[in-house]
């Protein structure tokens, strides 16, 4: 009676699960007899032009290490790893006190060799006439007493008045007086030398004292800071190397076979890993010759940066060599990747379809089709979730 009941129990539950079965299988069937509504485009042929596909990599555009000019100990640093710096924005400062002593002493010397020409001790005009100096007034008014003197002697020695030895004693003294009117001059002209020895001291100690200060070159981002505050650094030591990323540079090798369709002025698009959009440049710089080794070409190309590109990064690119070029595309929202294929749903007689595709050149809105559709082909925009031979509806 036991083994009776066992049975009827267990053949209930199997009727019982058998009709979950068919009910969940007849809502399967349901969901999938409902249309599924999607939007679409038609496979075409547009201007996508012809192109290089080239990979390189993102440079800062300038790149500079600024350092001391002076020696001394760094009093101030302003920047660090990340600082964003102005053209002319202070940088570091090497301690001053020492070079404004000098710049002290030097205006002190240059006061005083002034001076020795008869100038004041300031001023900024350094030239003088030689002849209106004290030192040249007073040799030729000796020199011309001496002569005075040489001539009434010289009457006096014809007369008899005076003896030849007393007329040769006052003209070796009016020669004496010559010389020594020249050698006036000569010593004016080896001060004027000297003032101007000692203005350019003063202006290499003005100089130096201005070099104790650091400046940015041009704006950019500091890359790296190579000194500590404190430190005690050489002359010419690096202290921070600043790098300008807006624009970047593209760095790229065109190979040999493409090199020739390759000009300054045509259009760049790049790509990024990790940045979602796409970049548009020109090429600005090109190599005047193929590298005999890796038979390539190098070219630049100068990229406008938003912030999100990072000098460094590899890049993907294409350049852009006939914009007018024709071919056949579908919006790049169609383009479904899996495990390395690409592929497109297509829309044969209101059913879905997956179609396997090769693609080519890309634009930032559509892909170029080099087989697997003709134009005219209906193609998913967005097919998630879209099965083939699922029933679908167009909507606009």
């Amino acid at each position: 009676m036991r083994g009776l009941l066992a049975v009827v129990c267990a053949s209930l539950a199997l009727a019982q699960a058998g009709c979950g079965k068919d009910e969940s299988s007849a809502q399967e069937r349901g969901r999938d007899a409902a249309p599924k509504s999607v939007r679409t485009a038609r496979a075409a042929s547009r201007p996508i032009g012809e192109s290089v596909l080239v990979n390189g990599t993102l440079d800062a555009y300038e790149r500079a290490t600024v350092g001391t000019k002076v020696a001394g100990r760094l009093s101030l640093i302003a920047v660090d790893l990340g600082s964003r710096v102005r053209r002319g924005q202070l940088v570091a400062r090497v301690e001053p006190t020492d070079y404004a002593i000098r710049l002290q002493t030097a205006q002190a010397a240059l006061a005083q060799a002034r001076a020795r020409i008869g100038l004041s001790p300031e001023g900024g005009n350094d030239s003088v006439s030689a002849a209106d100096t004290p030192t040249v007034r007073e040799a030729r008014a000796v020199q011309e007493e001496a002569r005075a003197n040489r001539e009434r002697y010289a009457s006096l020695l014809q007369e008899g008045l005076v003896s030849k030895a007393d007329f040769d004693a006052v003209q070796s003294t009016a020669r004496v007086a010559e010389s020594r009117y020249e050698d006036a001059f000569e010593e004016i002209r080896n001060r004027q030398g000297v003032v101007s020895q000692r203005r350019a001291e003063m202006d290499l100690a003005r100089q130096q004292l201005a070099d104790t200060a650091i400046y940015a070159a041009f704006d950019g981002v500091v890359q790296q800071r190579q000194a500590s505050l404190g430190e005690y650094v050489a002359a010419g030591a690096p202290v921070a190397e600043i790098v300008k990323i807006n624009p970047l540079r593209l760095r790229a090798d065109v190979p040999e076979r493409d090199a020739t369709a390759v000009r300054a002025g045509q259009t760049v698009r790049l790509t990024v890993d990790g940045v979602s959009r796409e970049y548009t440049g020109r090429v600005t710089r090109l190599a005047p010759s193929i590298t005999e080794r890796t038979r390539v070409l190098a070219v630049e190309a100068d990229i406008p940066n938003d912030g999100m590109l990072r000098a460094g990064s590899f890049a993907r690119a294409t350049i852009v060599t006939n914009a007018t070029e024709p071919a056949l595309t579908v919006p790049a929202a169609a383009i479904v990747k899996f495990a390395g294929i690409e592929k497109v749903v297509v829309i044969k007689k209101g059913k879905a379809a997956e179609k396997p595709v090769t693609t080519g050149r890309r634009t930032g809105a559509y892909v170029e089709i080099l087989s697997g559709l003709e134009a005219g082909d209906e193609v998913v925009l967005s097919p998630v979730n879209v099965r083939t031979g699922q029933s679908v509806t167009v909507t606009r």
